[in-house]
């Protein structure tokens, strides 16, 4: 496959403090003025981007993904050519198109109509096409009956609908794309990554930035996880994506959760509370989330014999919901005294992704000895299942997996 992007060695420096470069007069004077007032002169380099290389084949969709500050963003204006890198090179095979602000250029004043001819132009695209496209453009966006008001009208949703239409219509071998995919609706974001899809399809290629890991694996079969200016990771968007989520996690905690107890003096010396955790059951490193089979287990210690017969379980949402109550189905039964591990299993398909938190609490014949209110919090992370091309925030606390079928009467 022919390279239509090589990148290799690519560094991006910046200069903080005073005395950094200046692209007007006006601020040099004003930073010198700052730096005779507060004495400091001396530079701290910033290393945005270091030693980053890569190879994108044409007719390929990747994503790049990181945290916050990772420095995908550079990346992005380097190879957009917005900004030059501090050492390295990039080289193209083709045209290069960026949707990196979708509306930039857009005058409130203007009907949509002349919008798009004005947006289109500063896109870098002919009179002529951009007329060529027009109905193209108007259908896609969906708003033609307010297509000769002026913009400033609009709502947010239609605004971002009309720019991103006449984006997504540049005619490029290589079209970059910044965190640009899930707006408006879900209709129009399922329209928005077929475009994306049929882009690809018609053999062009597409470097995608995006914190929505679900539009990323819908749209892209690669990845590169950008970590603190480097390439951590290239390889298949799942494997990629996984990794890079459980770094988010503390590495103590794996990939779930945990919690450790400390001897109370107000607790009862009957039960001591030792430890909790949440943990996927098939592979404890990777994140918990919503398509994850996980165990909630707590281990504690009974003190004396028949001090408690039961271990029960609270679930709630992060609104402070109770969701679930659970404790054993089976007779209570005093437990002598030892040290005791209580699992429960989780199914997956069964919690939306969000914030919970697990409550612990110990009875004997029916009467509470010990509550451990919020004694667990649990992060449960969008698997990307079922989506089918949406990616606003799914509603309700449940995502169940529930068996449909349907037929003709």
């Amino acid at each position: 496959m022919l390279s239509a992007i090589e990148v290799r060695d690519l560094a991006k420096r910046y200069s903080i403090g005073a005395g950094a470069r200046h692209l007007s007069l006006i601020d040099a004077l004003g930073d010198a003025g700052r730096r005779i007032r507060s004495g400091k002169s001396k530079l701290r380099d910033f290393w945005a981007l270091k030693d980053v290389s890569f190879d994108v084949g044409e007719g390929e969709a990747v994503a790049i993904i990181g945290a916050n500050g990772a420095g995908k963003s550079t990346l992005l204006k380097i190879l957009s050519r917005i900004t030059e890198p501090t050492s390295g090179t990039v080289r193209y095979r083709g045209a290069v198109g960026s949707l990196l602000e979708v509306g930039a250029g857009f005058h409130p004043q203007l009907s949509g109509r002349d919008n798009i001819f004005l947006s289109g132009a500063l896109l870098g695209m002919r009179r002529p096409e951009i007329a060529r496209k027009f109905d193209q453009i108007v259908d896609f966006s969906g708003i033609e009956s307010h297509l000769e008001e002026p913009v400033k009208y609009y709502s947010s949703g239609m605004y971002v609908r009309l720019a991103f239409a006449v984006a997504a219509h540049l005619e490029t071998d290589i079209l970059l794309v910044d965190e640009v995919l899930a707006v408006g609706d879900a209709a129009f974001q399922q329209k928005c990554l077929g475009r994306m899809e049929s882009v690809a399809e018609e053999g062009r290629t597409v470097v995608f930035v995006s914190h929505n890991l679900a539009a990323v694996q819908a749209l892209c079969q690669r990845a590169l996880w950008i970590s603190r200016g480097r390439l951590a990771e290239d390889g298949p968007a799942p494997s990629v994506i996984a990794n890079y989520l459980a770094s988010l996690r503390a590495p103590a905690e794996e990939g779930g959760a945990t919690a450790t107890f400390e001897q109370s003096a107000a607790a009862p010396a009957l039960v001591h509370p030792l430890a909790a955790r949440a943990q996927p059951i098939n592979d404890p490193s990777r994140p918990i989330d919503t398509s994850s089979d996980f165990a909630v287990e707590w281990e504690f210690e009974v003190l004396a014999d028949g001090a408690i017969d039961q271990a029960n379980i609270q679930f709630f949402d992060q609104n402070g919901l109770l969701l679930f109550d659970q404790a054993p189905w089976e007779l209570p039964r005093p437990m002598p005294a030892g040290t005791y591990r209580t699992r429960c299993l989780i199914p997956g398909r069964l919690l939306n992704d969000g914030a919970y938190s697990v409550s612990f609490s110990f009875t004997c014949g029916g009467a509470s000895i010990l509550d451990l209110p919020a004694a667990l919090n649990i992060d449960i992370l969008d698997s990307g299942e079922a989506r089918f091309g949406w990616f606003g925030p799914w509603p309700g606390v449940l995502r169940p997996s529930l068996k449909w079928s349907t037929e003709r009467i």
